[in-house]
């Protein structure tokens, strides 16, 4: 899939209206920078940014028409208003989304392993999980998926059954079965992280028991163990529905959330789960908890 740009300079006190109608009109990531280039990866739900002046980024299909989208923002923020769009290169989107393909470990007896070559010694008997290392997110590179891997592979229960939510490239679901689990449902809206779940469930032979599909065609029926490995609004969005697709005393990982997040991740949680705990990496954590009775 081919994106485009829009990016946009506004005032701090514009930002939450002009992020509503970029989300109203179809972009799929916002992101905001101040002018010395420092990023807020995910403000808290209803926060705003103190910069005095904002850069706006949104992201769209290549093919989205953007010209009544430049017109309404021009109206909104003035005739002065520096609003550019700008193509994401196939260079510059391979580069920002291929992670490093070497084998790597995780917890005592994990490894993830590109689609192709031989395991390293090391990994002899261990479990393994082979990856296309293509471009949807998940090879185990970043702070975020490691510290769940790591998680699977000291916690999880054999014969169980999983939720990955937020799959991306399926690698959790496929080391939750590789780790003993019974089936897992992988579950992205993104359809070329879906397409990736799949080409990476049929490199493992483990179609029978990797589901991969769009969140609303979940089954109805509980789950002994949630991933969720997103970002902390969408975790705080998604905190009742989540408790719903989890049985009483199961583990739910929470995974994406920054340091300073973490008091409005659990809080979100807290009606529904008990025993938080949290692991840390890089500045990035993961809570773990469990379903309440």
């Amino acid at each position: 899939m081919r994106w485009q740009q829009l990016i946009l300079r506004v005032a701090a006190e514009r930002v939450a209206d002009i992020e509503t109608l970029l989300e109203a009109t179809g972009a799929q990531a916002v992101s905001l920078r101040d002018a010395a280039d420092v990023p807020v990866l995910e403000p808290e739900p209803g926060e705003t940014p103190l910069w005095p002046d904002v850069t706006v980024t949104a992201l769209f299909p290549a093919e989205a028409d953007l010209t009544a989208l430049r017109a309404l923002l021009g109206d909104a923020l003035g005739s002065a208003a520096d609003i550019s769009v700008e193509p994401l290169s196939e260079q510059r989107w391979r580069a920002a989304g291929v992670e490093q393909t070497a084998p790597r470990r995780f917890g005592q007896g994990l490894w993830l392993l590109p689609a192709e070559g031989a395991p390293p010694a090391e990994a002899a008997g261990a479990r393994c999980v082979r990856l296309h290392m293509g471009h949807a997110f998940g090879t185990g590179a970043h702070p975020t998926t490691a510290l769940c891997l790591e998680w699977l592979d000291a916690n999880l229960a054999r014969g169980t059954a999983v939720l990955d939510y937020g799959c991306g490239s399926g690698v959790l679901a496929l080391a939750a079965v590789a780790l003993g689990a019974s089936h897992a449902w992988a579950v992205d809206n993104d359809p070329e992280a879906l397409a990736a779940a799949r080409r990476n469930a049929a490199l493992n032979g483990a179609e029978d028991r990797v589901f991969v599909a769009p969140p609303e065609a979940l089954p109805g029926a509980a789950f002994d163990v949630v991933l969720a490995n997103i970002l902390a609004r969408p975790l705080i969005e998604r905190a009742r529905f989540f408790a719903d697709r989890l049985g009483p005393g199961g583990p739910i990982v929470l995974s994406g959330v920054l340091r300073e997040q973490r008091e409005a991740v659990v809080a979100a949680y807290e009606p529904w789960f008990r025993s938080f705990s949290t692991d840390e990496r890089d500045g990035w954590l993961s809570i773990a908890a469990y379903r309440r009775s």
